[in-house]
């Protein structure tokens, strides 16, 4: 590895709360990033349902191209390119002018409720996990399709690749997201055309589908004047499913590793060449998706760090806004044996009521009733540790892969209590880091791609880069002296 002067790529990286766009450069230290805009993100009621303000979206990720461009001025580099990562299955329809036929739908909506039988007595449950491998999730975009009243006239773009579409003119489908569809091939990596037909969708409903490394297109010349930055600029896919970016900088030294890529979700499994598709993995509920280089991130989607998060939304409308640090000092200095929900449950999908949802779960498990706010706090974090603890459970067993280590990414890693009480449930040692994971990886793609890291090493070469970028902390079992850092 080794930088070259000048050269900067930007990483659009956008959550279902919050978004960002990172400088990154390669120096003979290591990835250096640098955060130039950060912006808020959500679900809005519009237009009678949960919906993405698209519009808004785009205008933070044109201002956080100019900062980038200004940033990479001060310091006289040029940006290279940008990689665009975000979450899944969501998407706007575009028709054949560009415009969208209405703002793109929330996976919280819970607009899919009759869609799912109309696509299941169309292709039975077993034959679309047999081909794509996908869990089920109510929201998978198959369902979200299904619920469209008419797909005449557009091309379905997914959110990442709708705003590539914005800044190049382009329509692609980057091969990571695409995964998460239920309309990719699980062995081939290809569109299962065959399944479009009896769900009555075009062939062509999607753009061609291109892997991360591949250049989308160059910036629109009315892009370049707004951001500052020349219309050279490359646009490239990435791992644009924001989980196969965090995967692929997930700084691994063997292959003996499980992930849990802790955010809003919680994404929890390992890495394998080649899909799991047996009867006992579809009804294990776990997802063969795509990462980059063709893995396969074998995971199972469970709870995630949403519950707290809004509970904290709700309790500070209430008064005075908590803070986090001493509500989760608080809750680990609780006794253990408290109550333990469901955190995948889908009761707990949709914004709003959380504390009121959580207390009556904790109160139908049977456990002691969470009597104050830390207590909430605690049981949504051992519930999220048991998760993850049954979840690596079965995918070791369902995989044969064997785990020795957990690597935690994203902002849980931030969360000690979470860290320590999942290498306490699983008995295996947790490193936790980096944070940025995914726009670490997002931007390693780029690097790769720009001919700053050995190709020929694959993965095992981003990894070594995002090794050099990040410091863990080290979690042992039962052992909370023992944080040490692993930088």
């Amino acid at each position: 590895m080794g930088g070259r002067q000048g050269v900067a790529f930007a990483a659009i990286d956008i959550g279902a709360s919050s978004g960002r766009v990172i400088l990154g450069r390669l120096t003979d230290a290591g990835p250096d990033l640098q955060t130039v805009h950060r912006f808020a993100n959500g679900a809005q009621f519009l237009g009678g349902a949960l919906r993405w303000d698209i519009e808004a979206l785009f205008a933070e990720v044109l201002a956080g191209l100019a900062a980038a461009a200004q940033a990479a001025a001060v310091a006289g580099d040029t940006v290279t390119s940008i990689g665009i990562d975000t979450w899944a299955v969501d998407y706007g329809l575009v028709d054949d002018t560009g415009a969208l036929r209405h703002l793109p739908f929330s996976y919280r909506d819970g607009r899919t409720g009759t869609s799912i039988g109309v696509v299941h007595r169309a292709v039975p449950p077993g034959q679309l996990y047999g081909q794509t491998g996908l869990q089920f999730l109510p929201f998978n975009t198959v369902y979200q399709l299904a619920a469209e009243r008419s797909l005449e006239g557009v091309q379905a773009l997914l959110i990442p690749d709708l705003l590539a579409y914005r800044l190049t003119g382009e329509r692609r489908t980057e091969a990571t997201n695409a995964s998460t569809t239920g309309l990719l091939d699980a062995r081939t990596g290809t569109w299962a055309v065959d399944l479009f037909g009896p769900l009555g969708l075009r062939e062509d409903l999607f753009p061609p589908l291109v892997e991360p490394g591949s250049t989308i297109g160059t910036l629109l010349p009315a892009i370049a004047r707004k951001t500052g930055l020349p219309e050279v600029t490359a646009v490239l896919a990435v791992g644009s499913h924001d989980t196969a970016s965090a995967v692929a900088a997930v700084p691994a030294e063997s292959a003996h590793f499980a992930y849990i890529s802790s955010g809003t979700w919680s994404l929890v499994g390992v890495e394998l060449d080649a899909p799991i598709l047996t009867d006992e993995s579809r009804t294990a509920n776990f997802t063969n998706e795509r990462g980059v280089d063709g893995t396969i991130r074998y995971l199972r989607n469970t709870g995630g760090l949403w519950l707290l998060q809004e509970c904290l939304r709700e309790w500070s409308v209430e008064g005075p806004s908590p803070d986090l640090a001493e509500l989760l000092a608080a809750a680990a200095a609780l006794p253990a044996g408290g109550p333990i929900i469901d955190a995948d449950s889908t009761d707990f999908l949709a914004p709003d009521g959380m504390p009121g949802r959580i207390l009556r779960a904790a109160v139908a498990s049977g456990g002691s009733i969470p009597s104050s706010r830390e207590a909430l706090v605690r049981c949504i974090m051992d519930s999220l540790a048991e998760a993850y603890a049954r979840t690596l459970q079965d995918a070791a067993r369902l995989s044969g892969h064997r785990i020795d280590v957990i690597h935690v990414v994203g902002g849980g890693s931030q969360n000690a209590l979470l860290c320590q009480l999942t290498a306490d449930r699983t008995g295996l040692p947790v490193l936790a880091g980096p944070v940025e994971a995914t726009a670490l990886g997002n931007i390693l793609v780029q690097a790769r791609a720009a001919g700053l890291l050995d190709a020929g090493t694959g993965l095992a070469g981003i990894r070594r880069a995002a090794r050099a970028a990040a410091s863990t902390v080290r979690y042992d079992p039962a052992d909370k002296a023992a944080l040490t850092s692993a930088g």
